[in-house]
């Protein structure tokens, strides 16, 4: 990769490597951990081979020091024939069972949840070990067969019990699979799973190892109108942000630029629109549009890599599903109101990134793109409020939360609150509002109304005003 030197360095060389190199590492090495952690043909395929090396070894072995073997533990080739073939193929028969269990219970998730609940059943390290288990059994099996001398007084016996090892263990395997299969299609398992994992990114804000690092100190956005005319870095491939490092973004450019990115983690990407733009235009501007593209890890569906809003989709996806006509199941919906609420508590508790920032070297970061608290309260209400609104039994606890959620916003504070937290606050209020607006639109019944609009007082700590008529 080529280097770049900054303007008036003095000679500094390879400043890619230096400054923005390590970066683009890092997202790259994380994209390809998490690819791998929901493949399941990486694992499977890594103990296939070592399945495969492990039986020359011992066949070596067998061959050199095992002459005169314990009879305990020896067969006769006739009988480590049988015994092997029945192996190989009792586990590639299982090995399609399996598969098909899989498949049903990728099928039974998509159509009772949502489609994007399904990477935590491929990030299943049981189920991977167990499909890696069967192929190695059975490549072990069948290498073994061709290595049995049937002339000879014994078979190699480390060949044979390993052989019998592994069919043990793969045994042990399918009962530990069955069991994590049947409890995994628990909604309250895979909700569980997506909230721990949206807390841990959550744990992180503003920033951490996996948000992203602090590039700068907050600093009021300039006025873009006065800069003159920019330089505009376009996105060369569809797809969604997985990552994006800051640090990488901003080392891209010469000091004292500013640098506005248009998009963020989350978002869809179209091929040939703006990406980020910048004031002014540096010296190489190939070099910096090349830089900037590889800060952005660009991808195929969203990941929870750095994204929070993914799993507030997630889960809104699964009270959806619950709350439609073909699926009809309130108490899935609660469920998962109940679990939002543990997720937007820390959030809304913690800093958001900066939006404006500025850097040692006088470079100015504008994120105008990244979400704020109040988006995340629209997002993670907005379409759940719709749909539920006919029912009172999720309603009510969709306001006691939003309640939940006001008061922890306005705890701690005895003096004048932050401006975000003013504008958080308002934002419950409007969610509040709108789902007793949408709860007076429905035919409920008078009796389950005065229910919903009396959570809805306790929520926000004041009368809701009259219907419109």
């Amino acid at each position: 990769m080529a280097g770049y030197v900054r303007d008036g360095d003095g000679g500094t060389a390879a400043y890619y490597e230096h400054e923005v190199a390590p970066h683009v590492r890092r997202l790259r090495s994380r994209a390809l951990r998490d690819r791998l952690a929901e493949s399941l043909l990486f694992l499977p395929m890594m103990m296939l081979a070592g399945a495969v090396v492990l039986g020359g070894v011992l066949a070596e072995i067998d061959e050199r020091y095992m002459i005169n073997p314990n009879e305990m533990i020896t067969f006769t080739p006739d009988v480590a024939v049988t015994l092997l073939g029945i192996i190989a193929g009792a586990t590639i028969t299982t090995a399609g069972v399996v598969f098909s269990l899989l498949v049903v219970s990728l099928q039974l998730a998509s159509g009772q949840f949502s489609p994007r609940v399904l990477r935590g059943f491929w990030r299943d390290r049981h189920g991977q070990v167990l499909v890696g288990l069967l192929l190695s059994t059975f490549a072990f099996c069948v290498l073994a067969l061709a290595r049995i001398d049937t002339a000879a007084v014994h078979a190699p016996p480390l060949t044979v019990g390993f052989a019998l090892l592994l069919t043990l263990l793969s045994v042990i395997a399918i009962v530990v699979y069955l069991d994590r299969i049947s409890r995994n299609q628990y909604v309250g398992r895979i909700v569980q799973r997506v909230a721990r994992e949206t807390q841990g990114l959550i744990s992180e804000l503003p920033y951490g190892a996996h948000i992203g690092a602090k590039v700068g100190d907050p600093v009021d956005p300039p006025d873009v109108g006065t800069l003159g005319p920019p330089m505009i870095v376009t996105a060369a491939a569809d797809g969604w942000v997985q990552q994006l490092s800051r640090r990488a973004v901003v080392a891209a450019v010469p000091a004292g630029t500013v640098l506005r990115l248009e998009t963020r983690v989350g978002a869809f990407l179209t091929a040939g629109t703006p990406l980020a733009t910048i004031w002014p235009p540096p010296a190489d501007t190939a070099i910096a549009a090349r830089l900037i593209a590889e800060a952005v890890i660009v991808g195929p569906a969203r990941t929870m890599q750095q994204d929070i809003d993914f799993g507030l989709r997630q889960l809104s996806d699964v009270a959806l599903r619950a709350l439609s006509p073909a699926v009809n199941d309130p108490t899935t919906a609660v469920e998962v109101v109940l679990r939002i609420g543990s997720v937007m508590r820390p959030l809304l508790l913690a800093d958001c990134p900066t939006q404006a920032v500025r850097d040692a070297e006088g470079r100015i970061l504008l994120t105008p793109c990244d979400l704020d608290h109040t988006e995340f309260v629209e997002h993670a209400f907005n379409q759940l409020r719709r749909y539920a609104a006919p029912h009172p039994s999720v309603v009510v606890p969709l306001l006691r939360t939003m309640g939940m959620l006001r008061d922890c916003c306005l705890s701690g504070y005895r003096g004048e609150m932050t401006p975000d937290r003013v504008r958080t606050i308002a934002a419950l209020d409007r969610q509040i509002e709108l789902t007793l607006q949408g709860a007076r639109a429905t035919d409920m019944l008078p009796a389950d109304l005065a229910i919903v609009e009396a959570a809805a007082t306790r929520a926000t700590g004041t009368p809701p005003g009259p219907p419109p008529t």
